[in-house]
């Protein structure tokens, strides 16, 4: 996996394998781009596919997380950072640009993100609107600062949650919170996010960094083969049959408990000490 500072953001491998997004636009409250986001879809890509990678975290820099996609600079803007992928035009200026724009690569962001079997966390640093407030949502977890606000409110502008806003939400809400909350143009804070479900947990902005490290490092010392099957299977519940779920599970079942990490958690179990999981990642075995 490339590391370093690419379009709109910087990419580092932090202790036990925490891949590290950081937005660096701050100037911009780190806004998307169709630049910035294909370079994203690109690094995420690579993430997956590198075993040195065992958890993925999103945060800001400055008063933002990501305030949305930076309208004045998406045609074109003169961004930091190697891009990892050749430039496209920016789409959107008739109706089929906007559909296919948002199907390729607006959408295809959170949907990348969703697909990793690797386990992701948001550390929202600041303020999260639309397109930082979908992908916030798309990860696995979310850490919020104190002085964080989050929300799409896109009807303030007569738009739409088009990257799949809506449907993150009636997951993390249902449906009549989902409306009440997209219709009414919300913003919230991070208390009332913590109490409607939004994030998991709300620190001081002074400890985000320190506390998602710790989040992403007990993710990452975790059995990464269990980890990873039980997260796909939690997704897939939420669409499944009891009868599939349960056929689903046993599937996955068959796979983990034949590991050596199966092995290894019971053997620590027994000699009552923690265990050592993922010797297959450290050792190639």
């Amino acid at each position: 996996m490339d590391t370093g500072q690419f379009t709109g953001f910087e990419l580092g491998i932090r202790e036990p394998g925490i891949a590290w997004f950081q937005f660096n636009t701050p100037e911009r409250l780190n806004g998307m781009t169709t630049a910035i986001k294909r370079d994203l879809i690109e690094a995420i890509t690579q993430a997956q596919m590198d075993n040195r990678v065992r958890v993925l975290v999103f945060t800001g820099t400055g008063r933002a997380f990501c305030a949305g996609d930076d309208l004045k600079a998406y045609g074109g803007a003169d961004l930091p950072g190697e891009a990892l992928v050749p430039p496209i035009p920016p789409g959107h200026d008739n109706a089929l640009g906007t559909y296919n724009g948002l199907r390729t690569v607006s959408q295809q962001l959170n949907t990348t993100i969703r697909n990793l079997d690797k386990l992701t966390v948001a550390a929202i640093n600041g303020v999260a609107i639309q397109t930082g407030f979908s992908l916030a949502l798309s990860c696995d977890f979310r850490i919020a600062a104190d002085s964080a606000r989050m929300g799409s409110a896109t009807l303030r502008f007569g738009l739409l949650p088009d990257e799949g806003g809506q449907y993150l939400l009636v997951q993390q809400m249902g449906v009549s919170r989902t409306l009440e909350f997209l219709m009414k143009k919300r913003i919230v804070d991070a208390a009332e996010a913590l109490e409607l479900g939004l994030v998991n947990e709300v620190v001081p902005a002074a400890e985000l960094e320190a506390r998602t490290e710790a989040w992403a490092a007990e993710l990452a010392n975790g059995p990464q083969v269990s980890m990873r099957l039980l997260k796909r299977s939690v997704y897939n519940a939420a669409e499944l049959t009891w009868s599939q779920a349960l056929d689903e599970i046993a599937a996955k079942t068959a796979i983990s408990d034949h590991h050596p990490d199966a092995r290894e958690g019971v053997k620590a179990f027994h000699e009552k000490r923690d265990a050592k999981f993922n010797d297959w990642l450290e050792n190639g075995q």
